[in-house]
């Protein structure tokens, strides 16, 4: 691999993995406690050494395959060296109705002395009341255990932020509030890094919301995307729009999920192993419907001018099976009783990560999936997860492509 945005990009879900974006949680995890984990999205507060320690075996594993590993810390503070980012990323930071004024002043200030280092620091792991010498009356009303600028423990999920597709990426539009600065400091690493120099921007976070677990690229041209708890329909449309405009999908397939925490997001339930099997929740395996979209003529406008072709709804592995020009999508039957799926979909059990047609990453506790996927001929890598599931996502949460083979 070299360093040309030339060889960035994705077609699919399974093409050999050259290089990811992960995040190595850090400090921002010990901001977690009883009183604001939920607020922070996370269902438990995590041991951060062991988090810390899972990730990296996560990482070596992904190194051990070949595959090249980016930390998006390590990039962020690369790109605060140049002021253009600097001036964004605390823009961003401080652009917060609580503040006020004078403490949006402050802030800027006590951010803008930093090194580039601890500057990636602050934005990601945050900036308490207790660590700013502030002033004015929104900082006197604080209290000492507020945050002036709020941490940020779900960057550890790199998939949500931006997933490419095609040579293309999506930075995409996160619902949850606790979620929205993380859009910002991708941005920033896209469009200021010198490794990504020249790669075109698909979406913005200042649109729809739209969340890249809720994006599967099943095949070259063909995309499913998930509607529910975070991707909206709104969003759905405007990424198939772009899609269709710049020839990077011809068909979308838009497939509602339920609006749970348990399945936040499609990659949830399910995800791909082959060219042409998936594991999939057993619960929605003959309920999962979807909407199949295309472009009228082959050409759509991504401005609302167009009215986009919509069929449907049909079972989802029909539509896809007939999207990708293949017989049938095989799911995998994981032979799971109701509790014990329910058990393993909870512990991210179909979320994992293809290094390669029938090569995936899954979290070791689900032993029953893994077992369905072994005795289906995929090979599987089993990473701990214990800590690292505390914030409910695993090996494809935790993970952004930046590069794969094509198939």
């Amino acid at each position: 691999m070299t360093d040309s945005a030339a060889t960035l990009g994705a077609t699919s879900e399974v093409g050999p993995l050259h290089t990811v974006l992960l995040h190595r949680p850090g400090p921002e995890l010990r901001r977690l406690t009883p009183r604001n984990n939920d607020q922070l999205l996370f269902d438990g507060v995590p041991w951060v050494a062991r988090a810390q320690e899972e990730h990296d075996a996560f990482a070596q594993a992904l190194t051990d395959r070949g595959v090249e590993v980016l930390h998006l810390a390590t990039l962020l503070a690369e790109v605060l060296a140049f002021p253009a980012a600097r001036a964004e990323l605390i823009g961003a930071a401080v652009d917060d109705p609580r503040l006020g004024a004078t403490l949006q002043r402050d802030t800027t200030r006590h951010l803008a002395w930093l090194s580039p280092e601890d500057l990636a620091s602050a934005l990601i792991a945050g900036v308490a009341h207790d660590e700013l010498r502030g002033h004015g009356l929104a900082y006197q009303l604080m209290d000492r255990s507020d945050f002036v600028v709020p941490p940020l423990p779900n960057l550890l999920f790199t998939r949500d932020s931006s997933v490419w597709i095609g040579d293309e990426v999506a930075v995409t539009s996160l619902a949850m509030p606790a979620r929205h600065r993380e859009s910002t400091i991708t941005a920033a690493v896209y469009t200021h890094h010198p490794r990504f120099a020249g790669a075109e921007q698909l979406y913005a976070s200042s649109l729809e919301h739209l969340e890249g677990g809720d994006v599967l690229l099943l095949a070259p041209g063909v995309v499913a995307v998930g509607v529910g708890e975070r991707t909206t329909p709104g969003g759905a449309e405007r990424l198939a729009r772009r899609l269709f405009a710049r020839g990077l999908a011809y068909t979308v397939l838009v497939v509602p999920i339920a609006q749970e925490r348990a399945t936040m997001h499609l990659d949830t339930i399910a995800t791909m192993v082959d060219v042409d099997a998936m594991v999939m929740y057993p619960a929605v395996a003959d309920s999962l419907v979807a909407w199949t979209v295309r472009a009228p003529y082959g050409v759509a406008d991504d401005a609302d001018t167009t009215d986009l072709a919509v069929t449907g709804p049909q079972p989802f592995v029909t539509a896809a099976a007939a999207a990708m020009g293949i017989d049938r999508l095989r799911v995998i039957d994981t032979g799971l009783d109701p509790v014990t799926a329910e058990r393993e979909q909870w512990d991210d059990g179909n979320n994992t990560l293809a290094l390669a047609p029938r090569l995936t990453v899954a979290y070791e506790r689900n032993t029953v999936t893994n077992a369905a996927l072994e005795a289906a001929g995929i090979e599987v890598v089993r990473i701990a997860g214990s800590e690292l599931g505390s914030g409910r996502g695993g090996p494809r949460c935790m993970s952004c492509p930046v590069a794969r083979a094509p198939l």
